[in-house]
């Protein structure tokens, strides 16, 4: 069965998150992407936990409607690197919790707590809870692993065997993370961290796995890539949209080299930081080319289709009224990720520059300018669409009044 999976967003009890991330709004905006297992994120927070509770259980699964979540949370470490641990059911979310209780003075209050323990005292709490555990949006400089550890082996020491995953985070992908030789044997997971529910946050990065049936014992085995069992499809943006993609001043975001950085000492003329960018880490720790093996499925390079739709008819906004009334239309009798990944573009209900637009994405074919120093890099299309585009503006569509 295959099964779009979203396993890292937060609740509205963790720091900047939407007041509307709660679980019927999620749970309905989840079906409406076509994402069939969700996060539930801050599973460690008291109040979010009760909320959980009253959902019905089967087989390790929280149920509302067709929406099936799995508990989740990310902790922060002492060196503020953040990890990701998939929990198999409430009683192991307290055991989870009771073990990390006396080393955290935010358990109660933020959905992702801070902890004073090292990833080696994480790990061993959450395996020792029967839960899963790897390294969250693994390449940002400020709160990735590969900021601060140079492998998984100087993050968790003697239980790095031990760790299942990686998530990749949205400067990073599979060419990036398969070029560091301790990570071909991972299973890389692109997950939207989302703090909204809406259609541009929620699974805008995404995992296509091959399940039996809905279960946590299912998803384990995927995750695992057992028994037939595993990811077919990872989806997730263009690593140079990522802000931290390029070496980058934080203030100005003029773009520099390491060589620069080094000579400069980390400082840009302007006098703001100059900060390490996920490609050129990248390059430090991993070999020339990217090896993929056997088990690695494809990537699809992705933004949301509301996006999409902004960018087609020249909008700057993906929640203008023109914009959501396209979608609308678009996803009518589907998901938004059938619309994306799936249907059929002859038989998409909207106008010629839309689907161009999401046939240029599917074919890779599209202008990535590189962000950096926190700045998002810009995607546009090429001019050959967006010329075709021009000519069918011109005239306008009925949807536009």
């Amino acid at each position: 069965m295959r099964t779009n999976i979203d396993l890292h967003i937060h609740s509205r009890y963790s720091a900047a998150t939407s007041k509307r991330m709660d679980l019927p709004t999620i749970a309905r905006e989840g079906a409406r992407k076509g994402i069939k297992i969700v996060a539930t994120g801050d599973c460690l927070h008291p109040r979010w936990i009760s909320e959980v509770r009253r959902l019905h259980e089967r087989d390790g699964l929280f149920f509302l409607d067709d929406t099936g979540f799995v508990l989740t949370t990310e902790v922060e470490d002492s060196k503020r690197v953040h990890h990701l641990i998939l929990v198999p059911d409430l009683s192991k979310a307290t055991e989870l919790r009771e073990a990390l209780s006396s080393r955290s003075a935010n358990l109660e209050t933020d959905g992702r707590p801070s902890l004073r323990m090292t990833p080696l005292e994480i790990a061993d709490a959450a395996l020792d809870a029967g839960c899963m555990i790897g390294p969250a949006h693994a390449f940002t400089p400020w709160t990735g692993m590969y900021a601060h550890y140079s492998s998984l082996g100087d993050c968790y020491g003697d239980l790095a065997g031990k760790v299942l995953y990686v998530e990749l985070g949205l400067s990073a992908d599979s060419d990036y993370a398969d070029r560091i030789p301790e990570l071909r044997e991972k299973t890389f997971l692109t997950n939207s961290d989302a703090h909204s529910p809406w259609s541009d946050k929620l699974g805008r990065e995404f995992n296509q796995m091959e399940l039996e049936d809905l279960s946590f014992e299912e998803l384990k085995k995927a995750v695992g890539r057992e028994g037939g069992r595993g990811p077919i499809l990872n989806v997730g943006f263009y690593p140079d949209e990522g802000k931290y993609n390029r070496t980058a001043c934080t203030r100005c975001y003029r773009q520099y080299s390491p060589e620069e950085m080094k000579d400069r000492a980390g400082r840009c003329e302007c006098g703001g930081r100059i900060k390490l960018g996920v490609k050129d880490r990248v390059e430090m720790l991993g070999d020339p080319e990217p090896v993929h093996f056997d088990h690695r499925p494809p990537y699809l390079h992705l933004i949301p289709l509301a996006e999409i739709i902004a960018m087609a008819i020249g909008h700057k906004s993906a929640h203008t009224a023109g914009v959501q009334k396209r979608w609308n239309k678009l996803i009518a009798g589907k998901s938004e990720i059938e619309v994306l990944v799936e249907a059929d573009l002859s038989e998409l209900k909207t106008e010629e520059r839309v689907t161009e637009a999401i046939r240029a994405f599917r074919s890779g074919d599209v202008v990535v300018k590189p962000g950096g120093g926190g700045r998002y890099g810009t995607i546009s299309l090429p001019d050959h669409v967006r010329s075709k585009n021009e000519k069918s503006r011109s005239q306008r569509s009925l949807i536009d009044f």
